[in-house]
């Protein structure tokens, strides 16, 4: 724990992201990013325990936090959500609890049947959520708590996944950085070896620093250069500019110590702030 986190304040100021992160957990275990007087909810709970484990950080009250994501698993919630609080339980230890409530998973998202996700709900990138973007969550809780998929939802999904081909990426128009690194995750999750991508390469912003949604386009935010930085992690490939990265993303981060999503005025969230640091880390083992 301690050689993550001596590394990681090299570059930016973790323990008041910490911090951040701690004044806004609630009674009931869960978190929210705004403040300790809004309502909690799976997304910011999802992100304060993905961040704790990234730093290796003690998760404070555990149990509540479990109980918490237990309880948000409910046939209203959308699927993504569900996705989030399977995977969260699973970091939390509770792999078993999470199992347990796989069958509504499916009443959403049913590969073998053509359901890629009913009532799909909020998005954590695009306001609506997309059905690539619910199979890569649904592939990645899935992968976390141990639940396989048969033969044919394999099969099913890769098919799926493909119709988002676009050029040397995966989108709905166009090629973006967030859907190919979606696409590639769930295909390698999923056992398949796809050729690797171009795109991330090409939307790297060097000697800016970060990396953009789109190749050859300003400007750099978080989303993109976080899942830049996890694509060119899954296909083996290294960062043109690593250091510029890093200095991109201490300009991220805010008096409260939480990060925004790109260098213009923008207020601070917990999904920004995994991601910044996350990055970080991955950065910081290239200079």
């Amino acid at each position: 724990m301690g050689s993550k986190l001596n590394l990681l304040r090299q570059y930016v100021d973790v323990d008041s992201a910490i911090k951040y992160i701690e004044k806004r957990r609630h009674e009931d275990g869960g978190y929210c990013f705004v403040s300790d007087l809004a309502d909690t909810n799976v997304n910011d709970t999802y992100y304060a325990i993905k961040t704790y484990e990234l730093l290796g950080v003690e998760f404070p009250e555990k149990e509540k936090t479990i109980e918490f994501l237990e309880k948000a698993i409910q046939p209203q919630t959308a699927v993504v959500a569900i996705a989030m609080a399977l995977e969260g339980l699973s970091i939390l230890g509770a792999k078993d609890i999470a199992r347990e409530h796989v069958d509504i998973v499916y009443t959403k998202y049913n590969p073998a049947e053509g359901k890629f996700a009913i009532s799909l709900g909020g998005s954590e990138e695009f306001g609506t959520a997309t059905p690539l973007e619910a199979t890569y969550w649904v592939v990645k809780a899935f992968k976390a708590i141990g639940q396989d998929f048969s033969k044919e939802e394999r099969e099913a999904i890769r098919a799926f996944v493909m119709k988002f081909r676009e050029g040397n990426g995966y989108g709905v128009k166009q090629a973006t950085t967030t859907m190919t690194y979606q696409a590639l995750y769930t295909l390698y999750a999923l056992g398949y070896k796809p050729p690797k991508s171009p795109h991330f390469k090409n939307c790297e912003l060097c000697p800016m620093g970060g990396f953009a949604e789109v190749p050859y386009s300003l400007p750099p935010y978080i989303e993109p250069t976080f899942y830049a930085t996890r694509g060119l992690e899954l296909q083996g490939e290294t960062p043109a500019c690593p250091g510029r990265h890093i200095w991109f993303v201490r300009q991220l981060q805010n008096p409260n110590g939480g990060f925004r999503r790109s260098l213009e005025l923008g207020i601070s969230n917990f999904q920004n702030t995994y991601r910044a640091l996350a990055v970080v880390d991955s950065m910081g083992r290239f200079v």
